[in-house]
């Protein structure tokens, strides 16, 4: 079953057991998918799916930053328990031993040497670890193997 079915059988899901809040965040994540396919044209896929997943959760922790930055923690729980949902739908997340043995993995296979190789190593990570590790900490690991 492709993760975008599964998205709208969890929503068909929290109708039935009137979860607002779950109902909400599904609704968005199908919007977000739903806009995209307009846009473009297309039938959305799983690898897709996962980037908007992904690309969702990273703007609500970047709120929840803001929003209790600014003593606002009300709508910062908000933005955590839209986070919970959307985790429901992405993969289990790396550990930090798996994603340090990527990382190897990668920098053997490409051959890197210094920080100038940095993009070929991202390039060859940055599929498998869509939607199970954020980007940006596993850039500064691999920047820290580099040099």
């Amino acid at each position: 079953m492709s993760l975008k079915q599964q998205l709208k059988d969890a929503m068909k899901d929290a109708m039935r057991a009137k979860d607002k809040e779950r109902l909400g965040a599904i609704r968005l994540i199908l919007a977000e998918i739903k806009r995209i396919e307009v846009d473009e044209r297309i039938e959305i896929e799983d690898a897709r799916t996962l980037a908007v997943l992904d690309k969702m959760v990273k703007q609500r922790r970047d709120s929840i930053t803001q929003y209790e930055s600014a003593g606002r923690q009300e709508l910062a729980d908000v933005e955590i328990a839209e986070i919970k949902v959307i985790q429901d739908f992405l993969p289990t997340a790396l550990t930090e031993a798996e994603i340090a043995e990527l990382i190897q993995q990668a920098i053997a296979e490409t051959g890197a040497e210094s920080m100038r190789d940095m993009g070929k190593v991202m390039g060859i990570i940055k599929p498998k670890i869509q939607g199970r590790a954020d980007a940006g900490a596993v850039s500064g690991q691999i920047k820290k193997a580099l040099s």
